[in-house]
């Protein structure tokens, strides 16, 4: 009986969880871009969060709430890639998508590595984003 009990608290923590992720995360030392990835996702439904850069990003946390991060691979002398693989390591496993204007098969493989949902060159079209996130928002 006690046990039912425990996996049907756990069972609703994970409900609560999934039902807490509200926000796409967006990490993009450019305002322009941050602004405009907002508003993309604001006009498919999206909420939107934003950072201008990694450390705003960790000391913002709260990464239970994001839907996904979409990341730029060079930010302001940090490398989203690294940021990728330094919060997998404490543990954070919110699904990530690359953005990228330096494209080159060193970048994608290396972002390929680290695990993403898509790794998308700018300019890249606004269907290739949402189609992105909603992938990420499904598999939340």
């Amino acid at each position: 009986m006690k046990l039912r009990n425990v996996v049907t608290v756990d069972a609703a923590r994970e409900v609560d969880a999934v039902s807490m992720r509200q926000s796409v995360f967006i990490v993009d030392d450019d305002p322009s871009i941050r602004t405009s990835l907002s508003r993309l996702l604001r006009e498919h439904g999206f909420a939107a969060t934003l950072f201008e850069s990694a450390n705003a990003l960790r000391d913002h946390g709260h990464f239970d709430e994001a839907i996904c991060i979409v990341l730029d691979i060079n930010l302001d002398g940090v490398s989203g890639i690294d940021l990728r693989r330094k919060l997998a390591e404490t543990g954070v496993e919110v699904p990530v998508i690359y953005i990228t204007g330096t494209d080159s098969a060193a970048n994608r493989t290396a972002a390929i590595a680290s695990g993403c949902v898509a790794y998308l060159a700018k300019p890249f079209s606004a269907q290739s984003l949402i189609e992105s996130v909603t992938r990420a928002s499904a598999a939340a």
